[in-house]
């Protein structure tokens, strides 16, 4: 797919708006890139740093600081801003409160610019806040996507593939639910080259060593505040995350990631946003996978829809 005249704009323009944007520039996923950030000095001295960087990477990519008027001819939309994490905070969900207003403030002046392209939200509480930009948006609900989950899944991988000394690339395996601590794993249909992880992990006892699956599950929900605890944010694997679904919006990939979208109908559940495994494509959100689930995955699934639609009755 060509991607001549294709626009992103990141809205939020700190550690994780700031990387997604060299990520974006530095895959050459578009021509154009708008930093929109409430501290203009902010958004201008990023931007002009990322222009320079772009001489050296072969690409024709126009990177600057707008405004909100710029989101008027974007493909995509890209929020990263959100409320400051409350100090010894060990939930996402904390920042629902002082973060709502910030959501509304966006979202209602990206769409008054004329606005009708793909949301990407990526500010916690993530799953909460993408049904809150879609309400607000009043845009299809394809079109408005959280990214969820998928980085939360990249982390398992990673530490399947490393007990195992192999390519992260060679383990498939899916972290649904709510970006969060109801989270799960869908062990059921996670594999490394094909082999149910089941059959990995008996037929490898030696590597496995005391490695649990309730183990690997703590490791990957706990991954972000080991980093967050250590150097006070998270920005790379994010910013790669979105990327990556940034790409197969605008490249048309119908690439499968579990992020975040409105599940009405699939897996028994009605009106709730998050994490299931969804071919994105350049409508957004083009259709939900439906993995068979055990019977302790479906009522792990049902419970983060319970915990996420008990705080939407908060969002005025």
């Amino acid at each position: 797919m060509s991607f001549k005249d294709s626009k992103v704009a990141i809205i939020g323009v700190g550690n994780v708006g700031a990387t997604t944007a060299y990520s974006i520039i530095n895959q050459g996923l578009c021509e154009e890139v708008v930093l929109i950030d409430v501290n203009k000095d902010k958004a201008y001295a990023e931007a002009l740093d990322m222009a320079h960087s772009v001489y050296f990477m072969n690409r024709n990519i126009k990177i600057y600081a707008g405004d909100y008027k710029d989101c008027s001819d974007a493909d995509v939309v890209i929020i990263t801003a959100s409320a400051p994490m409350p100090k010894d905070s060990h939930s996402r969900l904390e920042m629902l409160a002082p973060g709502m207003n910030i959501m509304k403030s966006i979202v209602t002046s990206v769409m008054d610019s004329g606005f009708d392209g793909i949301i990407l939200v990526i500010s916690n509480p993530v799953d909460i806040m993408t049904y809150y930009a879609w309400k607000i948006s009043g845009l299809p609900y394809r079109q408005v996507i959280g990214s969820g989950t998928n980085l939360d899944s990249a982390r398992l991988c990673c530490e399947l593939a490393k007990l195992y000394d192999l390519d992260a690339k060679s383990v498939s395996a899916f972290v649904c639910g709510e970006h969060g601590d109801s989270e799960f794993v869908v062990w059921n249909s996670a594999t490394i080259g094909g082999k149910k992880i089941d059959d990995v992990f008996s037929d490898n006892a030696p590597r496995t060593g005391n490695t649990t699956k309730p183990g690997l599950l703590k490791m990957t929900s706990q991954a972000g505040w080991e980093i967050f605890n250590r150097k006070g944010n998270t920005c790379y694997g994010i910013a790669a995350s979105a990327t990556s679904i940034v790409k197969s919006i605008l490249f048309n990939e119908n690439q499968i990631y579990p992020v975040s979208v409105n599940v009405d109908g699939a897996y028994g559940l009605s009106g709730v946003f998050l994490s299931v495994p969804t071919i994105i494509d350049k409508t957004g959100a083009k259709e939900i996978v439906e993995i068979k689930l055990q019977p302790d995955e479906e009522e792990a699934l049902m419970n983060s829809a319970h915990v996420l639609q008990s705080f939407y009755k908060e969002l005025q």
